[in-house]
């Protein structure tokens, strides 16, 4: 069974992003289906979406511009879109993301 999971971490204050909003969708050609949604814990962690259902692709929306709204920030990046191809469905995948106002960094992360 494949599990997805997500952490975000505001590089710009050294701190787990708690709080934001995250939807897990698959990437359809009828634009996607929305497979799961949850916020980040105080950690700034998803520890797993039940949706995610084999090999296929998808895609984790981060609601960034709630998270800095809420903190009376600016952003530039008001949503943070990662598309990515789950390859083996036994696998476990972590997505996560380095946030700062005005940029971001993903990587596959284990």
């Amino acid at each position: 069974m494949t599990t997805i999971s997500t952490h975000v971490l505001d590089a710009a204050r050294g701190l787990p992003a708690a709080g934001v909003p995250v939807r897990l969708e698959s990437r359809e050609t009828d634009g996607g289906r929305l497979l799961g949604s949850d916020a980040t814990d105080a950690d700034g962690r998803v520890g797993s979406f039940d949706g995610a259902a084999g090999t296929g692709t998808y895609r984790l929306v981060f609601d960034t511009g709630t998270y800095f709204a809420d903190a009376g920030r600016p952003c530039f990046f008001p949503e943070v879109v990662v598309t990515f191809t789950v390859t083996d469905a036994n696998a476990h995948f972590h997505v996560p993301i380095l946030l700062s106002p005005y940029s971001y960094t993903t990587y596959r992360g284990s």
